[in-house]
């Protein structure tokens, strides 16, 4: 069915009307349309949500708008075509063409959300049993995105009678010069590629760089920049071809998180020590939250300045940080605990002075040739004194 055709099964094309009133009732009719059309796809996505298939309600949510704009599209152009019949007759040429790029518009605006929807479907739909990794799905998703933008313009170019070929051939040689003097961008863009590809890290993922100032949470990897937010909530953009250079520390992927503590007791509770290690080794292979399938130890191995020195070394079944803290804390405090049921005490720095008995102690009394060297030490600094004050 053409346009003209339209136009005369909706009674537009009656020449004894008014081309006012055609026009009026165009857009009356395209607003109509539109309302029902709306309403009929609303009610349709209700009765979807109840399916156990999450595909129908990525199909109509993308194709909700797009529906609307093309009626939209439908009826404007009728009611251009009418008044530019009316008011110039080259207008119809253009609006032709407004039409076809309109329609590819629309077609592309359309599988771009589709696009976007089965993304978002695949990540956090709870109708999707395995649901694909955001950094995954987020590449794919880009990369048929650009993928389409580029066909539907290519198509637009093609339908505005460009020479498709022609601009390849331009495209090719225009690549060659921008390739040059875009050598940053285009690293960027290969270091985003390999991101994607190796997968280091993903968007969630705490990570940090020994050889640079980096360390956050991932918000978004993009095609030239990653931006990571620090743990102070700033944004920190950091350019993707800088992760081909660096290490990259991704402490999200740790399998356990550690405790590593030294602890030290007075030297006067050394006959407790044996016993005290005993007791918390017990402890920590018992308790609900370390690993023990892990390397745990708890063994005496310094004899420190005020101290007699023991470790505790464990794994925390959890990864979080804060419940870990909660679980090293626990540690600590019952290790406490244990060590004052032995009558024994934490230790921190002291200082002990031993002085000698008074039996030990002499008194040395000066000699006749002391005092009277003291004597004429005396004389001469008087003299000094009167020859000062003369």
């Amino acid at each position: 069915m053409t346009w003209h055709t339209l136009q005369t099964y909706l009674g537009l094309g009656d020449s004894n009307m008014h081309w006012v009133v055609r026009v009026f009732i165009a857009v009356l009719i395209t607003l109509f349309l539109n309302f029902i059309v709306t309403k009929i796809l609303i009610h349709i996505e209700h009765k979807m949500e109840k399916t156990k298939t999450p595909w129908d309600n990525v199909l109509i949510n993308a194709a909700q708008k797009p529906i609307g704009m093309f009626i939209w599209l439908a009826g404007l152009s009728i009611a251009a075509e009418i008044s530019g019949t009316e008011i110039d007759q080259k207008l119809s040429s253009l609006i032709s063409s407004i039409r076809a790029v309109g329609v590819i518009a629309i077609i592309t605006w359309f599988v771009l959300r589709l696009i976007k929807e089965a993304e978002n479907t695949l990540t956090t739909s709870s109708k999707v049993k395995s649901k694909v990794d955001y950094t995954t799905a987020s590449a794919i998703s880009k990369l048929l995105r650009a993928s389409v933008l580029i066909t539907a313009l290519l198509v637009i170019l093609q339908s505005l009678g460009y020479s498709i070929s022609g601009v390849l051939a331009f495209g090719g040689l225009g690549g060659i010069a921008v390739g040059f003097a875009a050598k940053d961008l285009l690293t960027n863009f290969f270091g985003g590629l390999v991101v994607y590809l190796v997968r280091p890290f993903a968007v969630g993922d705490w990570i940090r760089s020994p050889d640079k100032n980096i360390e956050g949470t991932v918000e978004n990897i993009g095609w030239l920049q990653t931006r990571i937010r620090t743990f102070d909530k700033r944004p920190l953009y950091v350019p993707n071809s800088t992760f081909s250079t660096i290490s990259v520390e991704n402490p999200s992927r740790m399998s356990h998180r550690r405790i590593n503590e030294t602890i030290g007791v007075r030297y006067d509770d050394f006959s407790q020590l044996p016993q005290i290690i005993a007791s918390i080794k017990e402890m920590v292979s018992q308790h609900q939250d370390l690993d023990t399938n892990e390397t745990f130890m708890v063994n005496f191995n310094e004899f420190g300045g005020s101290s007699l020195n023991f470790f505790i070394y464990a794994f925390t079944k959890t990864v979080d940080w804060k419940t870990y803290h909660d679980v090293k804390q626990d540690v600590l405090f019952k290790a406490m605990e244990i060590i004052g049921e032995y009558g024994a005490e934490v230790s921190f720095p002291t200082t002990t002075l031993h002085i000698a008995p008074d039996s030990q102690m002499t008194l040395v009394k000066p000699s006749k040739e002391d005092k009277s060297a003291s004597q004429n030490e005396h004389k001469s600094e008087g003299s000094e004194k009167d020859s000062q004050r003369q």
